[in-house]
């Protein structure tokens, strides 16, 4: 079995600039960090040939075309995985909760599938191919933060330039710097979720 861990995010500034409506334009940047809460996602082979997939529902089909799971089908085209594999996930903290779960699942799951086939695939790439599935293939009015910040992990301050490629800065705290700014921070969960996608829309707009 193979299991993934990707980390959440907190965005501290920035958000909104890595839209592509934005950053084409002007140069885009976002300071954000990685959290102790994860996605979970693990892979393992399938002898009978079938794909199961379990994630609120179970879906158990004898080839990826006929998943009705969006993101696991297109992350299983873009891998080239047509069958044979039982895919699982979980999480620490519920979807809606404004953490980039779901971008941290896409790279979670591309990072197994592509440890499932034996393929050792770079972190910017990784980043990359979450942002072609989400946007362009599923056509998610988001931006490429939170596919950034889950790939890399840790404090970085990440730059969407107007040619589209991104570049990724790491931020270094002194031992002593980062207790004294974790010990100012306090993240609550209120029990609220909400779409991020009808946000972003607007904000696009």
């Amino acid at each position: 079995m193979i299991v993934s861990q990707t980390p959440l995010r907190i965005s501290f500034i920035g958000g909104g600039t890595d839209l592509e409506d934005f950053y084409r334009q002007y140069p885009g940047r976002v300071l954000s960090t990685t959290i102790n809460k994860y996605i979970y996602i693990n892979t393992q082979k399938k002898f009978d040939g079938m794909i199961k997939i379990a994630y609120s529902r179970t879906e158990n089909v004898d080839h990826r075309d006929k998943i009705q799971h969006t993101r696991v089908k297109a992350a299983l085209g873009e891998t080239g995985i047509e069958k044979g594999i039982e895919i699982g996930s979980m999480a620490d903290i519920p979807a809606g909760t404004g953490l980039g779960s779901s971008s941290s699942y896409t790279v979670g799951l591309l990072n197994a599938l592509y440890a499932f086939s034996n393929k050792n695939m770079p972190v910017g790439d990784l980043a990359e191919k979450a942002c072609q599935i989400e946007i362009n293939k599923l056509k998610e009015p988001i931006g490429k933060q939170d596919q950034y910040i889950a790939a890399f992990g840790g404090m970085n301050l990440i730059n969407f330039n107007p040619d589209g490629k991104v570049k990724v800065e790491p931020v270094y705290l002194t031992p002593k710097i980062k207790e004294a700014f974790q010990n100012h921070l306090l993240l609550f969960y209120t029990g609220i979720k909400r779409l991020a996608s009808s946000i972003l829309t607007e904000q696009k707009q």
